[in-house]
């Protein structure tokens, strides 16, 4: 499988700025496959990942996270780890319900975990919100993702999706071996994913 050119995504064609979608995701190895999983399905559904591996750190760290959920229409929280100390996922889906709330009443958040049971008793706030359950398994986020954007301009199916999926899979290995890494959660393995990503839904969703 060839792997995607060096690059940048950072002069995006007219357009892509609806396309965008935030990903709070924990970033652990045993995530992988649901990483993968959220990667393949959203570019097969037509639309951009992105997540805060690209903010470099520094002090102003907390406002380049706000101006990137800002910038996307669409947020997507997968709170699966919720009954682990990772208070970073949801302070962004806070961020992400603020900035709908005050300022962008269009934009919209997405609630994704392995199960109900988890989220009623962590985040009792979320009453009455409809969660979105894929099990742990790839298949499930297909499967919930094609549900949750319903009304995205390509209508891919899970199958191709996994079709994607195991693109992606195939060349990882590859991509941390170019980036000098053993984690996929790096800035440049990420990016490399998301532009082999599109070019297989281009290549596979008709």
């Amino acid at each position: 499988m060839p792997r995607p050119s060096a690059s940048r995504r950072n002069n995006e064609p007219r357009g892509v700025a609806a396309t965008k979608v935030f990903l709070n995701l924990p970033y652990d190895q045993e995530f992988t496959g649901l990483f993968l999983a959220y990667i393949a399905g959203l570019s097969a559904l037509g639309l951009s990942p992105r997540t805060t591996l690209e903010i470099p750190g520094g002090e102003r760290r907390l406002d380049r996270i706000l101006d990137l959920i800002r910038r996307c229409p669409s947020s997507v929280h997968d709170l699966s780890r919720i009954d682990t100390p990772r208070f970073n996922m949801p302070f962004e889906l806070g961020l992400a319900v603020a900035c709908q709330k005050i300022e962008s009443p269009e934009q919209k958040w997405l609630v994704f975990a392995a199960g109900r049971g988890r989220i009623e008793k962590a985040l009792s706030d979320l009453g009455g919100t409809d969660v979105y359950i894929h099990y742990g398994r790839p298949s499930g986020v297909f499967a919930e993702l094609t549900n949750a954007f319903v009304r995205s301009r390509r209508r891919a199916t899970v199958n191709q999706m996994g079709r994607v999926f195991a693109g992606l899979q195939d060349a990882l290995p590859g991509m941390k071996h170019d980036a000098g890494t053993t984690s996929c959660f790096k800035a440049r393995v990420f990016e490399d994913l998301c532009i082999l990503a599109s070019k297989l839904s281009d290549l596979y969703v008709v």
